[in-house]
């Protein structure tokens, strides 16, 4: 059985964000054998694919070391690149049956891919008690999603912050979220970067994400109407490696766009 380790939303190698891609499988393993890969994996997630009748539909599973989750992102992007690029599956489009429902992907050329998600309904909301000071700085808009997600006024802010990641977890749970708190703030230099942000995930067992899809996808209806391009264009701030997505609204659907890089092929001896 074979798996490769991609960098997703990665400009190049050892950048965006690591996921290991297990090659599709007949039947689901146990929960807890999928568990105890991901954990000994330690990338920021592994996923699984399943396979079905038809040749370019899979079923996605999604782990990260310390938990499964309901949607991620940079691993579907992953297991897009491990299916068309390394595999050579014969479509350039691929669907994905998941825990968050039917996903899409299509290859973008130059090992790019286009992902496909539900358009989010983030609510504003008022600042949660506690937040500022669990982050560090007084954020100037805050919105609950699956995840919450603050809006800063200088990008620089983005950079400084420090959290405090228990109590994070805490007040998103409080508000039934995940556990999880993005931070974003519109970029000075918006021909580079129209947003700067980062992704705290004490929820899912990660103290800071490297790069996040299903974060991404919340941020592009918050913040559509207030660029100018139809297509933002996103860096993810993680610090020593960083990850670039584009993002659109196409109707009901949110399109998230990034490379994938394969930096390694393995081979796992299991029974």
């Amino acid at each position: 059985m074979r798996q490769w380790t991609i960098d997703a939303f990665a400009a190049g190698p050892f950048l965006g964000n690591a996921a290991c891609i297990v090659e599709p499988l007949e039947i689901w393993p146990p929960d807890a054998w999928m568990q105890s890969l991901a954990a000994e994996n330690r990338a920021g997630a592994t996923g699984y694919l399943l396979r079905t009748q038809a040749a370019n539909r899979f079923g996605l599973r999604w782990f990260t070391p310390a938990t499964e989750v309901p949607l991620c992102g940079h691993a579907t992007l992953a297991a897009a690149h491990a299916l068309l690029g390394e595999l050579g599956v014969g479509d350039t489009a691929l669907e994905f049956d998941t825990a968050s429902g039917r996903l899409t992907a299509t290859a973008a050329g130059e090992d790019r891919y286009e992902l496909s998600f539900p358009r989010p309904r983030p609510r504003r909301i008022e600042t949660p008690p506690g937040l500022a000071e669990a982050l560090g700085a007084e954020p100037a808009e805050v919105w609950a999603a699956p995840y919450l997600v603050a809006l800063f006024d200088r990008a620089e802010t983005i950079g400084r912050l420090e959290p405090r990641h228990d109590d994070l977890r805490r007040i998103s749970e409080g508000l039934g979220g995940q556990g999880n708190v993005g931070v974003a703030a519109l970029a000075p230099d918006e021909a580079t970067h129209g947003v700067i942000d980062r992704f705290f995930a004490p929820g899912y067992g990660i103290l800071e994400d490297a790069a996040t899809g299903s974060f991404h996808a919340i941020l592009v209806p918050i913040l559509a109407e207030r660029l100018p391009r139809a297509t933002i264009r996103f860096r993810q701030a993680y610090p020593g490696r960083g990850a670039e997505f584009e993002g659109r609204l196409e109707g009901e659907s949110v399109i998230l766009r990034g490379r994938a890089v394969t930096v390694m092929e393995s081979r796992l001896h299991l029974t």
